[in-house]
């Protein structure tokens, strides 16, 4: 079963109903839901999507969203040494840097992103949510 790790930016268009993203970024979601692949969130996103939905929905419904968010994706960690291996990476985003560390370090196959200009030099493929939704289903 492929792995793939989810930027942040996927994760908010699904909750945030963001469009025009929300289409393709919820079907890469299901996929994970239904078991065609596993999903990870780095521990980094955990974070930042607590803080965004506190000030958007307030604390208890931030707490509640992120409980089944993690009901669906697991957690990649984000420790001293994939710090470190971020930054030794030429990605010209020190977040998705470490995303991508954590990505690899989790064994992803892909990280799935709207954002791959901010994954040059990744050691870990980034793929639109319509790309690896396509893939996943001809597995």
């Amino acid at each position: 079963m492929k792995r793939c790790l989810f930027d942040t930016n996927i994760v908010l268009d699904v909750l945030l109903d963001r469009l025009p993203f929300v289409e393709a970024s919820a079907a890469a979601w299901a996929a994970v839901e239904t078991g065609l692949a596993e999903g990870l969130l780095a521990a980094h996103t955990v974070t930042t999507l607590h803080y965004l939905l506190r000030k958007e929905m307030g604390a208890f419904k931030a707490r509640r969203i992120l409980s089944a968010v993690l009901r669906v994706f697991a957690v990649a960690a984000v420790d001293s040494e994939v710090i470190q291996e971020a930054l030794q990476l030429s990605s010209p985003d020190f977040e998705d840097a470490v995303t991508a560390a954590a990505a690899r370090h989790a064994g992803c196959d892909w990280v799935v992103t709207r954002d791959a200009g901010g994954f040059r030099g990744s050691p870990v493929r980034p793929l639109t949510p319509e790309a690896v939704t396509a893939l996943l289903r001809k597995q």
